[in-house]
């Protein structure tokens, strides 16, 4: 059984379009060989990347036995940890969702609301008004703060630390120049960097110091995931170790694609001020959340976080209308499923009106993935964006530094605007209600 046809250049030329070009890269291998293609990528291997549909559906309602994790997850190892949700195979990782999930879903997500919007309050008051400022940062700053709060509750002195230390960690894995130096290491790229252990090392510690200052003290009933993890126990009535509480919580830990997500919305909003007048004027005008919510959707379709998921299949399978024999790494591909020309007319431009009519839903709208490893704070992180985005426009009017749009640049976990998403704030005379 052969791969379906793919580039012929060699496996390094394609991994260097890969790294510096993947959303160029992936569009003009759909023009040549159609929507089944093969990519063989430097340390990851070969990749049958999907962006028909109705092969996207069934890999996304296939038994949860029948597909592993990729290798591009396995490469966040270093960070997450061999038992995180993320990277356990079938039937842990179920057994780990059905522990996190409350956390991030139904009354606990909307006890958080009030919290994410005063956090989000709080920074925008603390920008530079009239001064060009890059909001990317300032959104990785927030999300940080609300995950952080999520994960380990209201103790403002440890916050303080925590927040210290994950600072540096953030710093750590985005820097650009050595993540492309580490990349070319392979899968193990992260635990070739002393910069990089010499900032997990302290976050691990202290994760850990909080987990054991608990159990000692006995507490229970709190809500945030520290204390739910605690109390967790597996199908054996046992507990979880400590390395797997420092899996999971550092798992939480880690937010990019938010605040990416975050800053292009702004983004984009900006580059189109029709659509941010519109916006402004339905809040002003307390219509409800319709057009905010189809901001948010339209944003997540046209930048997704991520370009592709990557499973691995542990039984043969037909797909593309090739017979794919177990062991094969499929990709479907988030980037091209959300640009084809007959599921969303004009793909390429910023049209939130789209999603007043159109529903967004597995398998044409698949930002979060899906299937049983869809991400599991989905819901809180449309929820996150939402509460943001309104208090911002509340608060302050954000003006482009420059007209034209930001290129898409790789960042350590998703995609982020290439300038970071340059902006001057100026407060708001006008009210919202």
């Amino acid at each position: 059984m052969s791969l379906p046809p793919g580039p012929e250049i060699s496996v390094g030329e394609q991994s260097a379009r890969w790294a510096s070009e993947p959303l160029p890269f992936l569009e003009e291998c759909r023009e040549r060989y159609g929507d089944t293609f093969t990519l063989r990528l430097r340390h990851l291997g070969a990749w049958v990347v999907l962006s028909d549909p109705e092969d996207v559906k069934r890999v996304f309602s296939t038994d949860s036995d029948d597909l592993g994790v990729g290798m591009p997850n396995l490469a966040l190892r270093p960070v997450l940890g061999a038992h995180s949700v993320m990277l356990s195979e079938e039937p842990e990782h179920m057994a780990r969702r059905r522990m996190m999930l409350p956390r991030f879903h139904g009354e606990r997500m909307r006890e958080d609301a009030e919290m994410m919007t005063e956090l989000a309050r709080r920074e925008v008051r603390s920008w530079p008004a009239g001064e060009p400022f890059p909001l990317w940062p300032r959104m990785q700053a927030l999300t940080q703060e609300v995950v952080m709060r999520a994960v380990f509750g209201d103790d403002e002195g440890r916050l303080d630390r925590l927040r210290s230390l994950l600072t540096g960690l953030t710093e750590a894995i985005n820097d650009e120049e050595r993540l492309r130096e580490l990349a070319e290491r392979g899968p193990d790229w992260l635990e070739g960097s002393p910069a990089w252990r010499e900032a997990m090392a302290p976050v691990e510690e202290e994760v850990l110091a909080e987990v054991r200052r608990r159990r000692a003290a006995g507490e229970n009933g709190r809500r945030d995931a520290v204390s739910i993890l605690i109390e967790a126990r597996t199908e054996d009535g046992s507990p979880l170790s400590e390395k797997e509480l420092r899996d999971e919580l550092l798992t939480l830990l880690t937010d990019g694609p938010t605040s990416s997500s975050l800053a292009w919305v702004f983004e984009r909003l900006l580059r189109h001020p029709e659509k941010l007048e519109r916006l402004q004027d339905e809040m002003l005008a307390g219509e409800g959340d319709g057009y905010l919510d189809a901001v948010i959707k339209e944003t997540l379709r046209l930048r997704p976080p991520v370009s592709v998921v990557v499973r691995r299949l542990l039984k043969p399978a037909t797909l593309g209308g090739c017979e794919l024999p177990a062991g094969t790494l499929i990709a479907p591909c988030v980037y091209l499923i959300h640009h084809r020309e007959d599921i969303y007319e004009n793909p390429g431009e910023f049209i939130p009106e789209r999603f007043l009519e159109q529903r967004a839903a597995v398998p044409t709208w698949i930002p979060f993935g899906g299937g049983a490893r869809r991400c599991l704070a989905a819901s809180y992180a449309e929820q996150e964006m939402k509460r943001v985005l309104r208090t911002v426009l509340e608060e302050v009017e954000l003006e482009p530094v420059e007209s034209r749009s930001e290129r898409v640049t790789r960042a350590a976990i998703a995609f982020s605007p290439a300038e970071h998403g340059l902006v001057v704030a100026k407060p708001r005379i006008r009210a919202f209600a």
